[in-house]
C-alpha cells in the first residue's frame, strides 16, 4: 500500500522542521513499514475473529513474542518523529487513522480538493462496538482526521478545539464507508468544518454528522506544544 499524504502537522513549519529529503533508502524503508503494517493489520483481524482452541492461541502468542523482541532493539522515544515521516509535507506513515504502517489504522484513504476531503475505508471486527456495528469512538476518530484534512486544504492546518457529533444510524462493519468533510467558515486562524459518515453504496444517507473547529497555531504556540520535538529529528 502506498503512503498517504495527510493533513499537515499544525505548526511544523513554524517550529523550523525542514522538508525531508526523499532518498531511495527512505522510500525502501517506507515500503517495508507499510508491508509490516499490512501484515499486522491482517493478524489483528484474525485475532478478533478466531475461535481456535486455547493451545493454538498460546502457540500464536509465543510466536508474536518472538518477533516482537527484535523490533524493540531500536525504538524512538516520545517526541522523536518516525524516520519515515515528513511532518512539514504532511506524510504520516504511522498515523492511527490513515497510516499504512500503523496496524491500528483501517487505514482510511483520503483525497482532498480545496475546501473538501473524502476518505474511504472498511471497518473490520477490530472496530466493533455494538455487535455488527462500529464503535462510536471510531466514528469520532475518523471524522476528526478527515475534518482536519479539509481545514488543511485551505492552508489552515490546525489543532482541533471542538468536535460535535450526531449519531443518526449505526456504522456497519465489513462494508465500505465514506467519510466526508467541507470547510464552511474561515475566520482568521479559526476554521469551521462540517462532515459526516455514509456507506459508499448510499452516500445520501447520513449515518453520523459532525462539525469541528480548528485553530491555526501561532509560532509561539507551536513551540510550546511541540517542545519535545527537536528540529534535528526531521533528519533522523
Amino acid at each position: 500500500m502506498a503512503p498517504e499524504t495527510v493533513a499537515k502537522v499544525p505548526g511544523a513549519k513554524a517550529f523550523g522542521l525542514p522538508e525531508v529529503v526523499e532518498t531511495p533508502e527512505l522510500l525502501e524503508r517506507r515500503a517495508a513499514v507499510a508491508e509490516l503494517g499490512d501484515g499486522l493489520r491482517k493478524l489483528i483481524d484474525a485475532v478478533v475473529r478466531t475461535e481456535v482452541p486455547a493451545e493454538a492461541l498460546r502457540h500464536a502468542a509465543e510466536a508474536v513474542r518472538e518477533i516482537t523482541g527484535p523490533l524493540t532493539e531500536d525504538s524512538r522515544p516520545v517526541g522523536r518523529p518516525p524516520a519515515v515521516d515528513n511532518l512539514v509535507g504532511g506524510l504520516r506513515m504511522l498515523n492511527p487513522v490513515i497510516g499504512a504502517g500503523n496496524p491500528l489504522a483501517p487505514p482510511l484513504v483520503v483525497k482532498t480538493t480545496r475546501g473538501t476531503a473524502v476518505g474511504e475505508c472498511t471497518l473490520g471486527l477490530a472496530y466493533e462496538g455494538p455487535p455488527t456495528y462500529g464503535h462510536g469512538g471510531i466514528s469520532a476518530l475518523l471524522l476528526d482526521q478527515v475534518l482536519g484534512h479539509a481545514a488543511s486544504s485551505v492552508d489552515k492546518p490546525g489543532v482541533t478545539t471542538g468536535l460535535t457529533l450526531r449519531y443518526r444510524r449505526p456504522v456497519p462493519l465489513d462494508v465500505p464507508i465514506r467519510v466526508w468533510a467541507e470547510v464552511v467558515d474561515v475566520d482568521g486562524r479559526r476554521t469551521t468544518v462540517k462532515g459526516g459518515i455514509t456507506t459508499a453504496a448510499e452516500p445520501e444517507k447520513q449515518l453520523v454528522e459532525a462539525e469541528g473547529d480548528f485553530l491555526q497555531l501561532r509560532p509561539d504556540q507551536a513551540q510550546r506544544l511541540f517542545s519535545q520535538v527537536p528540529p534535528a529529528a526531521a533528519h533522523d
